[in-house]
This record gives C-alpha cells, structure tokens and sequence, in this order.
C-alpha cells in the first residue's frame, strides 16, 4: 500500500506545529516538531519511490535516496542541524543540568522551522 501522501500530510501538519510552538516560545517543542517535520517528509518521499526508509537521521536518510531524488550537500547540512534536535530537546539528562527548555532559543527554533521548511519543499517537488 502507496501511503507518501500520508506521510506528507503529517509532516504538514508538523511543520505547522513547530511555527504555533515556535510563536508560543515553546522553542524546544518547535525545534523537536521541524526535525519530526523533515523526518516524515523524507520517508513520505521514500514511499513515493516505492522504497523502505529506517531510522530518525534527516541527513542520513536524505543522502540514501536513489541517484536520481539525490539532495544536495546544503540540504544534507540544513538536516543535519535538525539531527541535532531528536534527542536533547526532550530528555533533561541530555544536559548536564536543567530542562530542555532552557537550552533553546527563537533563534534555534526559526532556523529548524526554515531547515524543515525547506526539507518538506525538496520532498514534495521529487514525490512522483
């Protein structure tokens, strides 16, 4: 069963909750939803080729794509970014001390929404 659609559609509707967190100053939540965003881009694309995707890596997964969806190194670098997000912006033991919450910025969160803005835009121009 094709469901690329699917996929896309959530990670619409991720995006759209990184930009309402990012408003709210819920920055940790934001840069979380835009890696969530980009991640389910890149394995609605997948789908669409008619081909498996595994593991959370953006960047991992974008630079596995067949030859002729390739992203480019930018694109790679702008999920690599978002990468960085999976993990420390969830769990408090990530940080030596304090809650995710106050390891992140406006400034972090505007750029992981514009990375998995940019990420979801290459995915849905390469779906067939």
């Amino acid at each position: 069963m094709q469901r690329s659609e699917d996929w896309l559609r959530q990670a619409r509707k991720d995006l759209n909750h990184a930009r309402k967190a990012s408003e709210g100053r819920d920055y940790e939540w934001a840069c979380f939803s835009a890696q969530q965003a980009a991640e389910k881009a890149v394995k609605g694309l997948f789908q669409s080729l008619n081909r498996e995707a595994w593991g959370h890596s953006v960047s991992k997964l974008l630079a596995s794509l067949p030859e002729k969806s390739k992203a480019d190194e930018e694109l790679i670098e702008k999920a690599k970014q978002l990468d960085r997000h999976y993990i420390p912006t969830r769990y408090p033991n990530f940080h030596p001390e304090g809650a995710p919450m106050d390891y992140y910025t406006k400034n972090d969160a505007l750029r992981a929404v514009k990375c998995a803005e940019e990420i979801l835009g290459f995915c849905e121009g390469k779906g067939s």
